[in-house]
């Protein structure tokens, strides 16, 4: 009787890096090579010869078919088409950012646009996230002693959303601001089973990659907000969320990043029940002695 492959290869590029990083610590020297070449350059890899590779690479061309096949996909061509499906990907972006003047004339051509994009790049977020990932960054999120979470530049807003919404439910969260080189300061608080959250997207903030880095090494659960495998935050997370950031424009669209903040504090919310009420009924209280919101001059209630 033939045997069953246990676990089909990767069947898109993203997979192929997902793979490739899960495997980082047990690659020999050669194929290390090999596969920091498809990472930096799948564009060149989709159509070099396996001999061109070979000698790029400075290995035998045995040597790039067992790399290959390791990874679970069909030998060298099978390589070759998720960087080949890699490099249409690229193309079309380029193509968009080529047509953005003319949609740019056009209106309300760019508003659709921009809202089909966000659509599409929330569902193909949500549309990745596995259950186990998802189960164990909300468990950490609500149960760790406290929350840490640190987005810089563009992603200061959806960090600053899931920092915000977070204290709204549990005690002890902060935002890592890394502000007037307070990062040392921030990352000093950072303990053995706390949970860290990092978000950043190409190009990566320096800040933020060892953030990640030095909390994992503290003994902190580590979940990552980013935007493929790629991703030098995946090298230090322990759930990764990949993140669609594609836009109409040449500025990345943050929606599904926010979109995902609100899930991720919902799931929070849901599993921590009872306990989230008292703290908004609690928050509620404080905010009315404050006069914090506007109130209506009739009923005298926030407006």
């Amino acid at each position: 009787m033939a045997t069953k492959s246990k676990t089909a290869g990767p069947a898109t590029f993203e997979e192929l890096l997902t793979e490739i990083r899960q495997r980082e610590g047990t690659l020999s020297p050669s194929h290390k090579k090999l596969a920091e070449r498809v990472m930096s350059d799948p564009e060149a890899v989709a159509f070099m010869t396996i001999s061109e590779l070979a000698a790029a690479v400075g290995v035998n061309e045995a040597t790039v078919v067992r790399f290959a096949t390791g990874l679970g996909l069909k030998g060298y061509p099978g390589l070759t088409r998720l960087c080949r499906e890699r490099l249409q990907e690229q193309a079309q972006l380029l193509r968009r950012f080529d047509n953005l003047e003319h949609m740019a004339a056009d209106g309300a051509g760019l508003l659709e646009q921009t809202v089909a994009l966000d659509q599409a790049n929330i569902a193909r977020t949500f549309a990745r996230i596995e259950d186990s990932t998802w189960d164990s960054a909300v468990e950490h999120l609500a149960r760790a002693p406290r929350v840490h979470v640190m987005g810089l530049r563009k992603c200061h807003a959806p960090a600053y959303l899931l920092g915000y919404l977070l204290r709204m439910l549990r005690e002890d969260v902060e935002t890592v601001n890394a502000s007037v080189g307070s990062l040392t300061d921030d990352l000093r608080r950072v303990r053995e089973g706390d949970c860290f959250v990092a978000m950043s997207i190409h190009r990566y903030s320096v800040d933020t990659v060892r953030a990640a880095e030095w909390a994992r090494h503290s003994g902190a659960h580590v979940i990552a907000f980013t935007d493929n495998a790629s991703s030098p935050l995946a090298a230090s997370a322990h759930d990764t969320f990949y993140i669609d950031a594609s836009s109409a424009s040449v500025l990345r669209s943050m929606t599904a990043f926010t979109s995902l903040a609100q899930a991720m504090s919902g799931g929070v919310a849901q599993l921590l029940g009872h306990r989230v009420r008292e703290t908004l009924l609690e928050e509620e209280k404080l905010l009315s002695s404050f006069s914090v919101y506007v109130t209506d001059a009739a009923t005298g209630k926030p407006q």
